[in-house]
């Protein structure tokens, strides 16, 4: 391993860490309050707290990232994220935690994991420049770092919550942020600074992230289909995906299995991608395997026996492997240096920004309707977003391929 290739490795390596801790406590807190209060609205409730925060992060918080720096930042959130974090076990074991005291420090430990996961994914296309990189090989490999994340934290999370209990798990969530704060700082170098107008308002320059964003209709066009199909995966894997797996199996280990499954599906097709990807239509491998991966819904819809269901959930997750290796290449050509930590983050809000409704909702039609009913809906729902997307004029920019902006 070459000294250019250091930094970017240990910034894989942060995200790795971390990322493994968010999917525990992913698996952990919904499990929690379904064992507490066995009801799905509630569950929905607290994903709803999840993703809010997410989604006014990135609007509001990307000019931010941009003036403190992308490893200051990463490495200041990572260690406020793992403090908030920290409480949820320690109100457990002594004063007691009150539902509304988990819904806050859910919110705030969201609110700021945010940035330091823009700030580390602004970073990449300078590291990759520096290591020599196709980008859609660096995004690529970011990709499978967080698929790989399901696959390893997935099952860990569910064979520890069985035997440590929830609120023993989310230590080990709080202690992830801390080792990813102490590498990205003694790791990863902080790229030269730009020049910046010194008299420039904040305001100016998060609307300056906006009119970049409403400029380019190929972005756009992107979010808005993602903001669709969030709004949809939110439901599922906040609510009905917990609730499924406790009437279909009765146990955490399965939704462990499952997760792992999906993450270990869409790690292999984001493996192929980084190595053939450069030379693939951008648009024509979107779309199809777009389309792909949503048939997996199909079959949690017929209530396949456990095998078959992970089966189908590996195979059609190997498509989705590809998909955000596929946008973030396509941002990162887009997107000038200087202005990475607002444009991403608006176009995280804008992906995000349905979720926290789609997880709301997902609870409350999951108790009125039943599992089967609403999961049928978002599979018809899924499929006609996917489709439509082949005809949208905007998205035949994906295949323009550009060097990314303000690279070294």
């Amino acid at each position: 391993m070459s000294r250019n290739h250091l930094p970017l490795i240990s910034l894989l390596a942060a995200n790795a860490i971390s990322m493994v801790g968010n999917v525990v406590a992913m698996i952990a807190i919904p499990w929690f309050v379904l064992e507490t209060s066995g009801s799905a609205a509630r569950t929905g409730l607290v994903g709803f707290f999840t993703i809010l925060p997410v989604v006014l992060a990135g609007l509001l918080g990307g000019a931010l990232i941009d003036r403190l720096g992308y490893r200051r930042t990463s490495i200041l959130a990572d260690l406020a994220s793992g403090a908030c974090v920290a409480l949820i076990p320690l109100l457990h074991a002594t004063l007691g935690l009150h539902f509304w005291q988990l819904i806050v420090l859910v919110f705030l430990g969201a609110l700021l994991d945010a940035p330091g996961g823009t700030a580390r994914s602004a970073l990449v296309p300078d590291l990759a420049a520096q290591a020599g990189m196709p980008i859609e090989r660096a995004a690529s490999a970011a990709q499978v770092i967080e698929r790989g994340s399901r696959l390893v934290g997935a099952p860990v999370a569910g064979l520890l919550i069985g035997v440590m209990g929830t609120a023993s798990v989310l230590w080990l969530d709080a202690a992830s942020f801390l080792v990813s704060a102490v590498l990205v700082g003694a790791c990863v170098a902080a790229p030269p600074a730009r020049p910046r107008p010194a008299t420039e308002a904040y305001l100016h320059e998060w609307k300056a992230g906006l009119a970049f964003l409403r400029t380019d209709r190929l972005i756009l066009t992107i979010v808005v289909v993602v903001m669709l199909t969030n709004f949809l995966d939110a439901a599922i894997s906040g609510v009905i995906l917990p609730v499924y797996v406790k009437e279909v199996f009765g146990s955490p280990v399965n939704l462990g299995l499952i997760l792992a499954a999906s993450g270990g599906g869409a790690m292999l097709g984001a493996l192929g991608y980084g190595l053939v990807g450069h030379r693939l239509s951008r648009r024509g491998t979107f779309v199809t395997l777009f389309i792909f991966a949503s048939l997996q819904l199909w079959a949690f819809a017929l209530f396949l026996p456990l095998p078959a269901l992970l089966t189908v959930v590996f195979a059609c997750s190997v498509g989705a492997g590809p998909l955000n290796p596929i946008l973030d290449a396509v941002a990162y050509e887009h997107i000038p240096a200087d202005m990475r930590g607002r444009v991403l983050g608006t176009i995280t809000a804008g992906a995000w920004l349905a979720m926290p409704l789609g997880v709301l909702l997902g609870g409350v039609f999951t108790e009125q309707l039943g599992v089967r009913a609403v999961l049928v809906v978002i599979a018809l729902a899924y499929l006609a977003t996917t489709l439509s997307m082949a005809a949208l004029p905007a998205m035949r920019g994906m295949d323009r391929r550009i060097p990314a902006l303000g690279t070294t």
